[in-house]
């Protein structure tokens, strides 16, 4: 048979079976066989319609809006500036690197499974185990936390239209908020998933329209403020002994603008073209986002006047009340505030797919519990039914700690930071052992019916990559940010620490990460092998023949 020098290489096989249609309905199909994958989802994203998707995701002029409170306390507002360049820089490296991984393996599990293709055989397991959790935590903590700024952000603009509300909040208030932005974003993914393609491309145009209404809207009308009092500004209100340790502890404020760089990576097998399509949209939507995002953060600063007054007038959204001072019309900023509410809303609807696909393929490699119902998709409309269910109860159940005060969830909102950049770190690392170590051949040199960049020792590198010298520096740059990131994302605010600014991201992580080791050891380790080799190309194209 066709297939057996392929089998007896040591690859394991769980389902052999051909493509239903009798041949690959494009490369597409071709390359995911190759790594072991039978195409299941459907591809409707092309280059636009995925780095809307990657965009919209990210929201990063609207994301610093709500984050740049933090960089004021540390670092002040030229701590700020310089720090959002110092994540920029860093999260371009660690976009080419990520870029450099799904061109060689473009599938829906991501981090785990580029883990399992690169780590040695001693560990190769139990890493990519601990990547593929590690991942799935960062996903689902973003879930609850985009939700939580989305529903806040709707109780900022009723109290710039309604200030009376001020003074009768109730912290369920913004739970209800927060289950109805999950009741939204599911009900999009599950009744109209096959369009979201063309709604993101829509959603990009906003993202970008809206930006430039409201730039020139705050230039135009707003009262700029002194230079010196924004580029050489520096502020240390959390007390710390150097300005430069503040800075470190506030520069994280620009790294949660920039989380879920991965977002595309997710729906690869639902992209055309995905080995050069993804690498040119994440770089793209990088210098976009990162263009818009550096933008908004000089303007908001020049314009933004007294912040105490801010955040007396808007406790829940400061960037409301900014806007208010500097239009001073209440319509005005209701219009312009409300672009970021919408594109919350838009960016939830691509957090939510993305996470969904991570727990599909992490089931269909039985990496989860519940993984034969997680793995199935709906085929009607080509979605991952119980996966996407799944991440949005989930989030509900995470949104009831709201109930008793903010202070609890606001560690769940830092937990993106940890579990992604923890996966991302682990995965960069192997790949420049592997680049180093020469393992990974140029691409073309492995034939057609070889199934490689998993788990068997063929490894090739995809259409898309940085070459010699560039490629090692790359690794080692973007190594270096995220070891730095990682490491200051489990840092409080304030050197006084309280139960009310601790940052409890260290807890939570942890806690996750031991309950999945211990889930391993206690049964996942008989049931997950790593990513299961489905399909062989060999035995798809001897199948086909004989049909």
């Amino acid at each position: 048979m066709a297939s057996n020098g392929s089998l007896k290489s040591g690859m394991r096989s769980e389902v052999l079976e051909p493509v239903i249609s009798g041949r690959f309905s494009d490369d597409d199909d071709a390359i995911l066989t190759r790594l072991g994958k039978k195409p299941v989802l459907r591809r409707n994203f092309g280059f636009l319609t995925i780095l809307g998707f990657g965009c919209t995701v990210l929201i990063t002029w609207e994301g610093s809006l709500n984050v740049f409170l933090v960089g004021l306390q540390n670092g002040g507002p030229a701590g700020l500036i310089y720090g959002f360049i110092v994540v920029w820089v860093g999260t371009l490296s660690l976009f080419a690197t990520l870029s450099e991984l799904v061109s060689m393996a473009p599938t829906s599990g991501g981090q785990y499974h580029w883990v399992s293709m690169l780590a040695p055989p001693s560990c190769r397991k139990f890493l990519g185990y601990l990547t593929g959790w590690l991942t799935l935590t960062g996903w689902q903590a973003l879930v609850a936390a985009g939700a939580y700024l989305t529903a806040t952000m709707i109780q900022g603009l009723i109290i710039l239209t309604h200030p009376g509300y001020l003074a009768t909040i109730q912290d369920w208030h913004s739970t209800l908020l927060f289950w109805a932005v999950i009741l939204f974003s599911f009900s999009v993914n599950i009744c109209i998933g096959s369009v979201l393609a063309k709604l993101e491309g829509v959603f990009l145009v906003i993202h970008i329209l809206g930006f430039f209404a409201v730039i020139l809207s705050i230039t135009i009308i707003g009262q700029p403020s002194n230079p010196e009092a924004v580029w050489d500004t520096w502020l240390n209100l959390g007390g710390w002994p150097t300005q430069g340790l503040s800075f470190s502890i506030g520069v994280i404020g620009n790294v949660v603008a920039f989380v879920g760089a991965d977002g595309a990576i997710h729906m690869s097998e639902e992209i055309r073209n995905a080995p050069l399509v993804i690498p040119r949209s994440l770089l793209t939507g990088a210098m976009i986002n990162g263009s818009l995002g550096f933008a908004m953060i000089v303007v908001t600063l020049y314009y933004m006047g007294d912040l105490d007054a801010a955040l007396a007038e808007n406790p829940t959204v400061p960037f409301i009340a900014i806007f208010h001072n500097a239009l001073h019309s209440t319509a005005g900023a209701a219009v312009l505030s409300s672009i970021p509410v919408v594109m919350a809303f838009s960016a939830m609807m691509g957090i939510l797919a993305s996470t969904s696909r991570v727990y599909w393929a992490f089931a269909r490699d039985r990496g989860l519990p519940g993984w034969k119902a997680l793995r199935k998709v709906n085929e009607r409309t080509g979605v991952p039914l119980y996966s996407v269910l799944t991440a949005s109860i989930v989030a509900i159940i995470l949104s009831l700690v709201t109930i008793g005060g903010s202070t609890a969830f606001n560690a769940v909102v830092s937990i993106p930071v940890a579990g992604l950049f923890g996966s991302y770190f682990i995965t960069a690392s192997l790949l420049l052992y592997r680049r180093i170590s020469g393992d990974i051949v140029a691409p073309g040199v492995q034939h057609r019916e070889i199934t490689m960049n998993t788990t068997t020792p063929n490894l090739t590198w995809g259409p898309w990559r940085l070459h010699g010298i560039w490629g090692i520096s790359n690794n080692l740059l973007s190594c270096a940010f995220l070891l730095y990131f990682l490491f200051f994302s489990f840092w409080p605010p304030f050197i006084q620490v309280t139960p009310q600014n601790m940052n409890w991201s260290i807890l939570l992580t942890g806690g996750a990460i031991a309950f999945s080791v211990s889930y391993y050891f206690l049964w996942a380790r008989k049931v997950y092998t790593g990513p299961i080799i489905e399909i062989t190309p060999s035995l798809t194209e001897e199948t086909q023949e004989m049909m």
